[in-house]
C-alpha cells in the first residue's frame, strides 16, 4: 500500500496544488451550505431568540472552520511568536477537525437512518453522503499537520457539546427526514455520543499518530 502512504504524505497533502484544490472545494461548499440552511435560519430568526442563530448551521460552520485552518496552515505553517494568536489558531483548527468529523458522520448516518425507515432516496442525498464523508476523512488526514494542543481540544469539545445541548433543548437541530421525528430522543443521544467519538478521533489523529507522521514525512 505504498501508493496510499504516498497519497496521504506531507508532500502531497501540503502541496500548494492540493491546498488550492481544497480551497476551491471548501469555499463554495461552505457558501452553499449556509444557503442550504436558509429556511431554518430564517425560521429561527423570526420565531426564536436570536442568540440561537449560531447554533443552527452546523455543517457549513464546520467546513468554514476547517477551511480557515487549512488556509492558515498554507500561509503560515509554523506557530506564531504571539501566544494569543496561537490560541486562536488552535481553537479554529480543533473546531475544524472535531466538527467536520462529527457532522460528516452525522449527516451520512441520518440520511441512511431516514432511508431505513422509508424516506425516499434522492440524488441530493448521495451528493450529501459523498461530500460529508469526504469532509470527515479529510479533517482526520490534516489533523496531524495542525498546531493545536490539549487545551484547544477541550475548548472545541465544550463548544460542540454546548451546540448539541442547544440543538436538542431548543429544537434548533438540523431538519431531519420526517420519519425520524418520532425518534428524536435517540437522534439526540446519537449526536452527543458522536461528539465524544469525534473528540476522541481528533485526539488520536493529532497526538497518537504524531510519531508515525514524523516517520512518514522523513520517507518522502
Amino acid at each position: 500500500m505504498s501508493w496510499l502512504k504516498w497519497l496521504i504524505s506531507r508532500s502531497i497533502l501540503l502541496h500548494p496544488t492540493t491546498l488550492l484544490i481544497l480551497m476551491l472545494i471548501y469555499v463554495p461548499g461552505t457558501i452553499y451550505g449556509y444557503y442550504w440552511y436558509k429556511d431554518q435560519l430564517a425560521a429561527t430568526w423570526n420565531e426564536q431568540p436570536h442568540w440561537q442563530i449560531p447554533f443552527v448551521p452546523d455543517s457549513p460552520t464546520a467546513s468554514l472552520f476547517f477551511a480557515l485552518a487549512v488556509l492558515w496552515l498554507w500561509i503560515s505553517p509554523n506557530r506564531s511568536r504571539i501566544a494569543w494568536v496561537n490560541g486562536v489558531r488552535g481553537v479554529i483548527e480543533t473546531l475544524g477537525v472535531v466538527t467536520s468529523v462529527k457532522y460528516g458522520i452525522w449527516a451520512t448516518a441520518i440520511i441512511f437512518a431516514g432511508q431505513a425507515q422509508g424516506a425516499s432516496s434522492q440524488w441530493e442525498d448521495w451528493m450529501l453522503i459523498i461530500g460529508h464523508t469526504a469532509m470527515a476523512v479529510t479533517a482526520l488526514l490534516y489533523a496531524r499537520f495542525f498546531t493545536f494542543g490539549g487545551i484547544a481540544l477541550l475548548a472545541a469539545a465544550a463548544w460542540t457539546f454546548l451546540n448539541d445541548t442547544v440543538d436538542y433543548t431548543y429544537d434548533v437541530f438540523p431538519y431531519l427526514p420526517r420519519q425520524l421525528y418520532d425518534d428524536i430522543f435517540y437522534v439526540g443521544l446519537f449526536t452527543f455520543l458522536l461528539t465524544a467519538l469525534s473528540v476522541l478521533a481528533t485526539a488520536i489523529a493529532k497526538f497518537v499518530f504524531a510519531e508515525e507522521k514524523i516517520a512518514s514525512d522523513k520517507s518522502f
